[in-house]
């Protein structure tokens, strides 16, 4: 009897061990398995899910220096991104080398090789269709990889966070509104003070506007995020906003001022804590679209 305990005691120590040689099976940790590729998987470009949950198949490099850009914090190596957003960003850098007091840009995070949810850092950047921008004016185009570790953004808002600092310039809603103007971009997050900086200060046609967002966190860089490609019948499309489905609108009302207003105030301190909600680090590989298991162990 008690060789057959044994037996069936090992037997199961065997198939938990297989089990957990297969990630959905094990509910393993999605952005362990995702973070721990070195490399895009050969496979036809595609965006599966959704931007904070999905994956990229098929990504590209974007080149750590070209004409106008340099890919920023190399060791992470989240310099891939979907072919549409590598072709973005080059085209938007050279747009940008035009303007006053810029030579190209420094690009932050795009995605990892195959997308997928982080280690550290983001929700988004899943898809290789989203791209930190810093905000920070290149003076040059030829840092080190060294250089490119230790050199730091500079924040465009003021300490009590109702208004840009002196770091703000003309020339950074030059930027934005190049961004904002090319038709893959869907939207762009940066901090509210910018945001109404640049709804006092546009001038002309200021429908570009509408696709520039406050949020959180975005003092440093300003995030970029592009529309689901052409052909990714898998990419989960973003639901209009009121401001899109309007022609005229451009995000310009009342209501944007109270991102230094309300938003500012202390929590009541008796108002009962939300949920806690999962985040992209809490993701096991059964969360994500089935086509991400087979990104995952592509070539």
């Amino acid at each position: 009897m008690k060789f057959i305990k044994a037996a069936i005691f090992l037997f199961a120590l065997s198939i938990s061990a297989i089990l957990s040689l297969h990630p959905v099976a094990a509910q393993t940790k999605a952005n362990v398995m995702f973070g721990a590729k070195n490399s895009a998987s050969h496979q036809p470009a595609n965006a599966y899910g959704r931007y904070a949950k999905g994956c990229l198949a098929g990504a590209v490099q974007l080149p750590e220096s070209g004409p106008t850009w340099q890919a920023m914090r190399l060791s992470r190596n989240r310099n891939w991104g979907h072919p549409e957003m590598i072709g973005f960003v080059k085209r938007l850098s050279a747009k940008v080398a035009t303007v006053p007091g810029w030579k190209g840009l420094y690009i932050g995070d795009i995605s990892q090789p195959r997308g997928g949810p982080m280690t550290s850092s983001h929700q988004s950047h899943q898809l290789g269709l989203d791209a930190d921008i810093w905000l920070l004016p290149p003076k040059k185009l030829n840092l080190s990889r060294k250089d490119r570790e230790n050199i730091s953004s500079k924040t465009v808002r003021s300490k009590n966070q109702k208004s840009v600092n002196n770091n703000w310039t003309p020339s950074h809603m030059e930027v934005i509104k190049a961004a904002a103007s090319d038709p893959a971009v869907d939207r762009i997050f940066i901090t509210a003070p910018a945001k109404i900086w640049m709804c006092e200060n546009a001038k002309g046609n200021r429908k570009w506007l509408q696709k520039v967002r406050p949020y959180w966190g975005h003092h440093y860089h300003f995030h970029v995020r592009l529309k689901c490609p052409k052909g990714s019948k898998a990419c989960d499309k973003q639901k209009p906003t009121v401001r899109q489905l309007s022609k005229n609108a451009t995000g310009c009302d009342k209501s944007l001022n109270w991102w230094v207003t309300g938003a500012l105030k202390p929590p009541d301190p008796n108002a009962p804590k939300p949920p806690k909600k999962r985040g992209a680090r809490d993701y096991v590989m059964a969360d994500l679209p089935s086509q991400c298991h087979g990104v995952l162990t592509a070539q």
